[in-house]
């Protein structure tokens, strides 16, 4: 795998964004499924994406079959914990993360900078939990249409290192699958996912 250099962001002013617990009604359409990987099966991940344009390339990550990960709510319970407003949703994300050891951000082209993207880098990396962003707007989504590359999701939160204020994108990684295809960039992500997994564990261990 190599390293990608943090992109520039553009300007987003845009705020919602939709995460794992909204996952049940994408992973309806897609019946995916990859061969077990025993080493990146031992650890439980927490997915973060936005949900309206990337919940169907999402679903073909999830259902690699590689990463045991916490149970997406249904709608109903998602309009039941956004009624509660922030608070709810932060303590739904934080039951969601418990007994995870690492988010791993599908980052699509409107990915970065939105709001409940930020809390969870934000509150993963605080809680010592391995963060690592993996491009997904190359897969193609239910109509078949791939998207543009977004700007670096970590670029927009800033951790405290040594009590220095740190841009995560100097730190974290970010990964954009090789290949020219969705099938490629598929096998790629089929391929790499788990050691990169491992990689942001290990790169989280040697901050405190």
């Amino acid at each position: 795998m190599s390293q990608l250099h943090p992109v520039r962001p553009p300007l987003f002013i845009q705020e919602q964004s939709w995460t794992e617990h909204l996952f049940l009604r994408c992973c309806r359409h897609s019946n995916l499924k990859g061969d077990d990987m025993a080493t990146f099966a031992k650890r439980r991940c927490f997915f973060s994406f936005h949900y309206e344009p990337d919940c169907f390339r999402a679903s073909q990550v999830r259902n690699i079959g590689a990463i045991e990960g916490n149970q997406p709510a249904t709608g109903n319970k998602w309009e039941e914990v956004c009624s509660g407003k922030d608070k709810a949703i932060k303590d739904w994300i934080g039951a969601q993360m418990k007994g995870k050891s690492c988010v791993v951000v599908l980052a699509g082209t409107g990915t970065a900078n939105r709001k409940w993207i930020n809390y969870e880098i934000n509150k993963a990396w605080n809680d010592r939990r391995g963060v690592v962003v993996i491009d997904v707007h190359g897969l193609m989504n239910r109509d078949g249409s791939t998207s543009n590359r977004g700007s670096n999701p970590l670029y927009h939160v800033a951790v405290s290192i040594n009590g220095v204020s740190t841009r995560l994108s100097t730190i974290a990684k970010r990964y954009q699958p090789a290949g020219s295809t969705s099938k490629q960039r598929y096998g790629w992500i089929k391929e790499n996912l788990a050691a990169a997994v491992e990689e942001a564990i290990t790169i989280r261990s040697k901050y405190r």
